[in-house]
């Protein structure tokens, strides 16, 4: 089979889910640089690849794929190394929850309402901040309780959950507000520091700081 296109920019939560899964199964792909932010707009031609106009987006040996969950799914099935999801019914749809509950409760609060708003505005909207904190600690409550005995989301196999969790939470410690109230959430700060120290993790950090945190944040 051939090498796997992602489509998208480092900056990119979504984008980093996929390069984490592409990563921890160890596919090389080949990551083509997609600036939603250009002055130019989005180029037409992406729109071929994503209607919406929004990032990641696939494409294997001519198959092409959008949305983050769809593209870390086929590409656990599709290439060898380590499986990713659990075969029982009932753990995999944990996974699946976990991924759906952060997508619909965790990820705006976490990123936009925390983290830009406090890296990128001038003055910071506090009340919005106060908001993003209420929510993400409901996450944060949720995820917990959600979180099976053993050193990973799921218990003890590295999954789906995990590396779509990661790159969310990592955004939200890159602020004070956001490292204090995970450190109140014992089992999730120990997981989180784990999976830091993971090569995967390293590996899809994004390279220089020319893109603004607003830009990193949005996808």
């Amino acid at each position: 089979m051939g090498k796997p296109v992602v489509y998208g920019a480092e900056y990119s939560v979504y984008v980093r889910i996929v390069r984490l899964v592409l990563e921890e199964k160890g596919v090389g792909y080949e990551l083509v640089p997609v600036d939603i932010f250009a002055a130019d707009g989005i180029p037409g031609w992406y729109f071929e690849h994503q209607p919406f106009g929004r990032i990641p987006a696939f494409e294997h040996d001519g198959f092409r794929l959008h949305e983050t969950g769809a593209i870390a799914r086929y590409v656990d099935e599709a290439f060898d190394g380590p499986a990713l999801q659990p075969v029982e019914a009932r753990p995999r749809a944990r996974m699946n929850q976990i991924a759906g509950m952060l997508d619909a409760y965790a990820y705006k609060a976490m990123v936009w309402d925390v983290a830009v708003e406090r890296l990128e505005k001038t003055p910071p909207d506090e009340a919005e901040i106060a908001n993003g904190l209420r929510q993400a600690r409901t996450a944060l409550q949720a995820l917990s309780s959600l979180k099976a005995e053993g050193p990973w989301l799921l218990g003890t196999d590295l999954t789906l959950a995990d590396l779509h969790a990661a790159p969310i939470i990592g955004y939200f410690v890159k602020v004070a507000e956001g490292r204090k109230l995970l450190a109140e959430f014992a089992d999730i700060w120990d997981w989180y520091a784990r999976i830091a120290q993971r090569a995967s993790f390293a590996k899809t950090e994004r390279q220089g700081e020319e893109t603004s945190v607003r830009q990193k944040a949005l996808w």
